[in-house]
């Protein structure tokens, strides 16, 4: 059977360099390669990958509501990250909370409304 090898998320963004700069400067991703005169920007931090297309007459993601959520990233410290983002994220994102479906969590959106979700599994007490 064929293996799933990678994967990339690919996103619409009204303005390319500002959202490059936010996934670069803020999540901390690196540039895969080109310089986004192209209008795409392809981005990888670890082993998660996105793809940035400028589509500036496309509506933004903060305006499609619960669809605007494009990725659930499973860490291994959900904590640290936070911390880590919390340092330049323009807005402080919600501590992480261990939830009852045994992952501790976090949530943030990147300037276009896209809404990405970090979770490390825990270990849940039985009471």
């Amino acid at each position: 059977m064929a293996q799933l090898l990678e994967s990339r998320c690919v996103l619409a963004v009204r303005d390319l360099a500002a959202s490059t700069r936010f996934w670069i400067d803020v999540l901390g991703f690196r540039r895969d390669f080109g310089d986004g005169t192209d209008g795409w920007s392809f981005l990888s931090r670890d082993n998660f990958r996105v793809m940035l297309g400028e589509c500036p007459d496309a509506p933004p993601a903060s305006d499609i509501g619960d669809h605007s959520y494009v990725a659930y990233l499973v860490v291994d410290d959900v904590d640290a990250l936070h911390a880590e983002l919390s340092e330049r994220l323009p807005e402080p994102a919600a501590a992480p909370v261990s939830e009852p479906w045994g992952l501790r969590e976090f949530g943030i959106r990147t300037p276009d409304g896209h809404r990405l979700r970090f979770g490390e599994p825990v270990v849940v007490q039985d009471d």
